[in-house]
């Protein structure tokens, strides 16, 4: 499987060998089948996410919505909850967050902080040498029937707790970044994936369809999600200001009563200043479960909507976290493109 090629040794996840998930091939059910295990079986409603990209109607006006940041603005620290396995903190964490059951919002947050960073395979065999024999790597699955998904873990706790549950010692685990993965997946004869099959509740199924419209609708290089799981520095803010002109973005809309004007979302802070709320993917709407609907914008669009209303401070990316402000100040590429 040419798809997962050798790390250079400059890629910060490393792997050290891990056991296979043999012994949990009949643990996790698909999720569009009913089952008596809740955590495996919640069905996802993809008929606001279906609807993503339709048109709307032009022009909508702002909608100033205050509310305080629940959320913190950074990513949690990088951490190796194993000797070289550094966790995908947004995903671990969002996982961890999950009600039992959970819900369709609830997955839809975990579905958008899969978006950034790696996850981890548990491979038959020892993935070094296959990958240097030029051999297949055997995935570690959970099977129903003839249906299969891809198990995937976030941590090297979760890998651990695998390792616990099925006793099989005679593999290895890999990194791989998100959507190399879930390209193989959408690929090949899988139903979807399991995340952290065996953590309890803080593990979720994610259907192919629901992964196939992330993926579509992901930038290739998950320029903004990537730079907002860093660690912040001076040239956080300007590097979000110049994705801004290039990536892919949606805000959040909603028409406030039958026939009435279509509202946009932004945020003022404390003092009065406001912001526009601006997104790098539709999850990232749909996961805050306001009920808004998110429409596309260009940068051109967006520009201009910052020109014409000079009452707005600027704008605010992803307001579910990690979140940055960026102000007008920073947003002179955006600003000229519109005047061009």
């Amino acid at each position: 499987m040419a798809l997962f090629s050798r790390r250079k040794n400059s890629d910060r996840p490393a792997a050290p060998e891990v056991p296979d998930e043999g012994g949990v091939a009949d643990a996790v059910a698909p999720p569009v089948e009913p089952a008596s295990d809740p955590a495996a079986s919640v069905g996802i409603s993809l008929s606001t996410f279906q609807g993503v990209g339709a048109s709307q109607p032009p022009a909508p006006a702002p909608d100033p919505r205050p509310q305080a940041r629940t959320v913190p603005a950074e990513a949690p620290a990088p951490n190796e909850s194993l000797p070289g396995v550094y966790d995908n903190v947004l995903l671990r964490d969002a996982l961890a967050a999950l009600p039992d059951p959970p819900t369709p919002t609830t997955l839809m947050n975990v579905a958008r902080q899969l978006l950034q960073g790696h996850l981890y395979l548990r491979v038959k065999g020892d993935a070094r040498v296959l990958l240097a024999e030029g051999r297949g790597l055997p995935l570690a699955v959970t099977r129903r029937g003839e249906k299969q998904h891809v198990l995937v873990y976030s941590s090297g706790t979760a890998l651990q707790a695998s390792v616990t549950a099925d006793g099989d010692t005679d593999t290895s685990a890999m990194a791989q970044p998100v959507l190399t993965v879930l390209r193989h997946v959408l690929d090949g004869p899988y139903e979807g994936i399991v995340i952290d099959p065996s953590s309890g509740s803080a593990r979720a199924v994610l259907p192919k369809p629901l992964l196939q419209r992330a993926v579509d609708e992901a930038h290739a290089a998950l320029t903004i999600k990537t730079l907002l799981a860093s660690p912040r520095t001076d040239e956080t803010a300007p590097a979000i200001a110049a994705a801004l002109t290039e990536a892919p973005l949606w805000i959040a809309v909603r028409r406030t009563e039958e026939g009435g004007p279509v509202g946009i979302a932004e945020s003022r802070t404390a003092d009065g200043d406001r912001y526009l709320e601006v997104f790098s993917h539709p999850l990232e709407v749909l996961s805050l479960g306001r009920g808004d609907q998110a429409l596309p914008v260009t940068a051109d669009q967006l520009g201009k909507a910052l020109a014409a209303d000079t009452g707005l401070t600027g704008v605010i990316v992803d307001p579910g976290g990690p979140w940055i402000r960026v102000p007008r100040a920073e947003l002179t590429a955006l600003l000229a493109d519109a005047s061009s």
